[in-house]
């Protein structure tokens, strides 16, 4: 992490290209989009994992993602708050030491065997990734110029989409690798709980080393220019803020539910019939798409209109996903990998359209807009009843639905109205 000077500057309107100071500052956070990739990635390992040690259906599996986005919705507001009384560097100091708290709290539910204790731990971890988020994301996105915004958050949501990456690798070898052939409760008791315990406790460390590194950071502070017009309303007035926490639930619902899935859906027979350990293996190709996605998109949202590209992408990812559902074998395997490509500049340009022009009113936003990422709960979950009522493949009706909406917002639902 570069250290760089301490000093304040107002949020601004575009006017002109970003100093080397916020480069150095921009830098320094990339380490902080890494571990909130790589943790919330680990859902899709733990997932099949908790499955098989407590003999869950797809339902019960899914209140794992209930539980860590089901946080977003109840402690999104609370961490807005939080930012504005301490500050973006505060926010994410917090949101690292409960993050880190969350990991801890692995050991003693693996230790017991006892799910209810892993949902919560897994709540306390999500608080601290709600912190990071909130904090995080607004201070990229007013970091610098207002027309580069959404190419500036892509590029650093693309070392997130690094940290998703790695955890699927890293997961399958530490905690897939152990689960026994057969998937039967006296397999599943024999489970070596150790290989849930370790790993956890060492990312908490990690999260814990982070924190203090960041303490020692000078960051560049942020001053709202207050306008006269922006007196009176709060961030729910702006139409377009409030649409775009739809456009977030939309695109966190389906990537997630999509995600979380991909072991599962490998794994049938007349897919690709793999292992949960080989099938963990190929989700790093649908984060390791985003990942590229996300570099290549932050060079095009410099030269090409946000929200077209958010619509063609939106467009991209509808296609790829019928095309799975309807096709088997390699087709329908690789169909559904390349949908995280498209996945890759959703995030990012949402936010920033939806928080255009906030001014004073884009820490409030943010956490709004965290709240919305709820749908990383309801989404995943409703996936999971239609597939134990039908099949994972008529699931995939939800995550499509999701992204017409995006797509809808991308060609008019961004467009800032008078108030």
């Amino acid at each position: 992490m570069a250290l760089v000077a301490p000093t304040s500057v107002a949020a601004q309107p575009d006017t002109g290209q970003e100093t080397p100071r916020y480069t150095s500052a921009l830098s320094s956070l990339t380490v902080l989009f890494f571990m909130m990739g790589f943790i919330t990635c680990l859902n899709d390992i733990l997932i099949p994992y908790l499955k098989t040690i407590f003999q869950l259906n797809y339902t019960q599996a899914n209140l794992i993602n209930f539980c860590f986005f089901g946080a977003y919705f109840v402690m999104g507001i609370p961490a807005g708050w939080v930012v504005q009384r301490v500050g973006y560097k505060g926010g994410m100091l917090a949101g690292f030491v409960v993050a880190a708290l969350g990991c801890f709290l692995f050991y003693p539910a693996a230790d017991s065997r006892s799910y209810p204790l892993f949902l919560a731990a897994l709540f306390v971890l999500a608080t601290g990734v709600v912190l990071l988020q909130v904090a995080g994301n607004p201070y990229v996105a007013i970091l610098g110029p207002a027309r580069s915004a959404p190419a500036r958050l892509t590029l650093t949501q693309a070392f997130n989409s690094l940290g998703t990456t790695v955890a699927p690798l890293l997961g399958s070898w530490l905690i897939l690798s152990h689960l026994p052939t057969l998937d039967t409760p006296q397999a599943a008791a024999a489970i070596d709980v150790r290989a849930v315990q370790i790993p956890y406790l060492g990312i908490g460390a990690v999260l814990l080393v982070i924190s203090v590194l960041l303490g020692l950071l000078k960051l560049p502070k942020i001053v709202h220019a207050i306008r006269q017009d922006d007196a009176r309303s709060q961030a729910w007035h702006y139409r377009h803020l409030v649409l775009g926490m739809v456009g977030i639930f939309a695109y966190v619902g389906g990537e997630v539910a999509i995600g979380s899935h991909i072991v599962s859906y490998l794994h049938l027979p007349d897919v690709m019939s793999m292992t949960p350990a080989a099938a963990g293996n190929q989700v790093s190709y649908y984060w390791g798409g985003a990942m590229i996605g996300r570099f290549v998109g932050a060079y095009l949202l410099n030269r090409f209109n946000p929200g077209r590209l958010l619509a063609f992408n939106a467009v991209g990812a509808v296609v790829l996903v019928v095309i799975s559902a309807l096709t088997r074998g390699e087709i329908a395997m690789w169909s559904l990998l390349a949908v995280g490509l498209m996945n890759s500049i959703m995030f990012a340009t949402i936010f920033t359209l939806a928080v255009a022009g906030l001014g004073r009113h884009t820490e409030q936003a943010s956490g709004l807009l965290n709240v919305a990422i709820v749908g990383g709960a309801v989404v995943p979950l409703l996936f999971a009843l239609v597939a134990d009522a039908s099949t994972l493949r008529v699931a995939f009706v939800l995550p499509v639905l999701c992204y017409l909406y995006i797509l809808w917002y991308g060609l008019k639902g961004h467009v800032p109205q008078q108030q």
